[in-house]
């Protein structure tokens, strides 16, 4: 799709029934590479074990791992697979295939809202929309050259719209701490119901998570100096979300090593309660000159 902007993700995200028997098909959508969009497959497969789910519980967690890229532009099949039903809580796994190739995996639990003991971590940035917007402004006039930041022009283009709290640390190639924070909502009103909304939380997990990891040393995704790719991805839902409206996600990397990074995060709504909470193992394997770096630095110890 050319103007991925306009797109009507909430049903690009909702699959279609197939034949029934836990059978369902997601549509493609777009991509910043030939790749399927993890956060796009998580999405769908939460949404076909909804579909399946008693409409009175709602998804609390998933749980899932990326076992071969999938194709952005091919369907993707999902099957799911009834595994425990209470009275509260209810467990489903979602299998998805592209042809005879597994390429995802997920368990997700749906509970029954109830009444419980609350206590959550404050937003540990100030919750001004405003000034975050005021703020990519500014850095998008001091740009020089559009072409030093095609991520930022990229983003544009999605669905989901994003407004880092400092635009130079998400889209720069400096070395910076491991931590983030940026605005997120929907461009384009989706006035979806509760368990859409849950897939439109997940579907934007995915978006800047895995660079987070790679903050201190200076790589993004997509360069040359490094493979990078999700490896697993775990949601756990605290309220449902109105994406619609803004939530800032709040991220940071605990941990890289072994060719491996850590990132965590948390969702807050506007007027600071915390919505959900999101963390992701990806691979972050050095190559080339960045590869000879860190065996000579290993030498060297």
């Amino acid at each position: 799709m050319n103007d991925q902007t306009a797109i009507d993700l909430a049903s690009l995200l909702a699959p279609r029934e197939a034949g029934g028997d836990g059978r369902w098909t997601g549509a493609p959508g777009p991509a910043m590479g030939p790749r399927l969009f993890g956060g796009q497959a998580i999405a769908q497969a939460l949404m076909a074990a909804a579909q399946e789910e008693d409409a009175e519980r709602l998804a609390h967690s998933l749980h899932c791992y990326f076992l071969k890229p999938g194709m952005a532009d091919e369907p993707v099949d999902y099957r799911v697979t009834h595994l425990t039903a209470g009275r509260s809580f209810a467990t489903r796994r979602v299998e998805a295939s592209q042809g005879d190739l597994l390429i995802f995996s997920m368990i997700a639990s749906f509970h029954r809202p109830e009444p419980g003991f609350r206590h959550a971590l404050e937003c540990p940035f100030p919750l001004d929309v405003e000034a975050a917007l005021a703020g990519l402004g500014e850095w998008k006039q001091r740009r020089s050259d559009p072409d030093d930041h095609p991520i930022a022009d990229r983003l544009q283009r999605r669905p989901i719209e994003i407004v880092p709290l400092d635009p130079s640390a998400v889209f720069g190639r400096r070395p910076r701490e491991p931590r983030t924070a940026s605005w997120m909502r929907m461009r384009l009103p989706a006035r979806a119901g509760s368990a859409m909304q849950r897939a439109l939380l997940a579907y934007a997990s995915d978006m800047l998570f895995l660079r987070t990891a790679m903050l201190p040393h200076g790589i993004r995704p997509g360069g040359y100096d490094v493979q990078a790719t999700s490896l697993d991805h775990a949601v756990w839902f605290h309220e449902t979300p109105d994406f619609d409206r803004w939530h800032l996600f709040v991220a940071d990397s605990p941990w890289a090593g072994g060719a491996r990074g850590l990132s965590r995060g948390h969702f807050f709504a506007e007027d600071g309660r915390m919505i959900a909470t999101a963390q992701q193992e990806s691979l972050m394997r050095p190559r080339g000159e960045a590869l000879e770096r860190l065996m000579q630095q290993d030498g060297e110890a």
